[in-house]
């Protein structure tokens, strides 16, 4: 029997050492045809390949995933519907850890002192990315301490106003911006959050004065919007999709640099005007840094596998997410492309290093 567990953990309460992963707060990744391809023959007839100099009968007992945050957010959600996909193609049980504190530091130093055998595996992606350039003294480096194995989806955000807005698109929000400078606000997550950094790049690459007004919470970024305390707003999508149905809440554009396909008649901010904008936010699993290649290799092949599911692609979309896996050499260039990408948004912010 195969099941997927769900175990919490909170080592107690730390300094907060990183911005949250996709639940509240990056881009979507352009794989080869192939890969789904073959992935998804690979789970239809069971067959993963075998690379050499691994253990025939890998994996042989349970894996465990560590996610960073408490129940019910965006990674943990993906991480859930991904770990039942992997229980049913090795048929070993998947068990998914939320381990909260220290702002996801303590579930990283917990994954990089594990052993390095292929069971043990942490929830990254471009919260990684952010934390590893905006803190100054985290108790692990991302460099040094971790392989990745493959991404798994990710979390578009939307450029949103108010249902009644009479802004329609990017460029009625620029245009407004330029002939108001100081008066648009824009709503966003906390300091570091990939809705903030959003945010700040939208408004340097377009060339805006504007006004970022963090929220703690979705509910309160959607009031502001509502209240026209701030104009217009940047969120991941899959919280709001239900207001974005009722007409309460309109995206004028998705921060991807591909549309979303739920909301196929929403351009990209990109398209709207701003070329080469992309500000999506993903997710993926990485191992100990001494994890064997051929245990990384693999793992992402089950990984692979799992997400090419037509039901997991099916599930993801619904909940406001794209399925994505990737190449162990594929993330690992993703998560050090998106940490000098931030970087650099960081320093044209002036945005403090914690």
């Amino acid at each position: 029997m195969t099941r997927t567990t769900t175990r919490d953990v909170n080592p107690g309460a730390n300094p907060a050492q990183g911005p949250a992963m996709p639940s509240a707060t990056h881009g979507r990744m352009h794989w080869r045809r192939g890969l789904a391809v073959a992935a998804c023959a690979a789970l239809a007839t069971g067959a993963l390949a075998q690379p050499q100099g691994i253990a025939p009968d890998y994996p042989n007992k349970p894996i465990t995933v560590v996610v960073a945050f408490g129940p019910g957010g965006a990674g943990d959600l993906v991480t859930r519907r991904v770990a039942q996909a992997m229980s049913a193609t090795t048929g070993q049980s998947v068990i998914v850890e939320n381990r909260p504190g220290a702002g996801a530091a303590a579930a990283a130093v917990t994954v990089a002192k594990a052993k390095p055998d292929g069971y043990t595996v942490l929830l990254t992606g471009n919260g990684t990315a952010i934390s590893s350039v905006l803190f100054q003294n985290l108790p692990y480096n991302l460099a040094r301490d971790f392989r990745h194995v493959s991404s798994i989806a990710s979390f578009d955000l939307g450029l949103i106003v108010d249902g009644q807005s009479p802004f329609k698109s990017v460029a009625d929000v620029i245009a407004f911006a330029k002939g108001n400078p100081g008066k648009l606000n824009i709503g966003t997550s906390r300091i570091g959050s990939t809705q903030h950094l959003a945010a700040e790049m939208f408004k340097s690459m377009a060339g805006i004065d504007a006004v970022s007004v963090p929220y703690k919470t979705t509910g309160e970024m959607v009031s502001a919007v509502r209240a026209n305390d701030v104009q217009v707003a940047f969120e991941v999508l899959s919280p709001i999709l239900g207001q974005l149905s009722s007409n309460a809440i309109r995206a004028v554009a998705v921060t991807a640099s591909k549309r979303f396909p739920g909301l196929p008649n929403v351009p990209t901010v990109a398209e709207g005007g701003v070329p080469g904008f992309d500000a999506s936010s993903w997710a993926g699993f990485s191992v100990p840094a001494a994890t064997p290649t051929p245990v990384v290799q693999k793992l992402s092949a089950i990984v692979q596998a799992a997400v090419a599911s037509p039901d997991v692609q099916a599930s993801l979309q619904g909940m406001g997410y794209v399925a994505s896996a990737s190449t162990p050499e594929q993330m690992t260039t993703r998560i050090s492309d998106d940490a000098a990408k931030w970087k650099k948004v960081i320093v044209q912010a002036e945005i403090p290093l914690q």
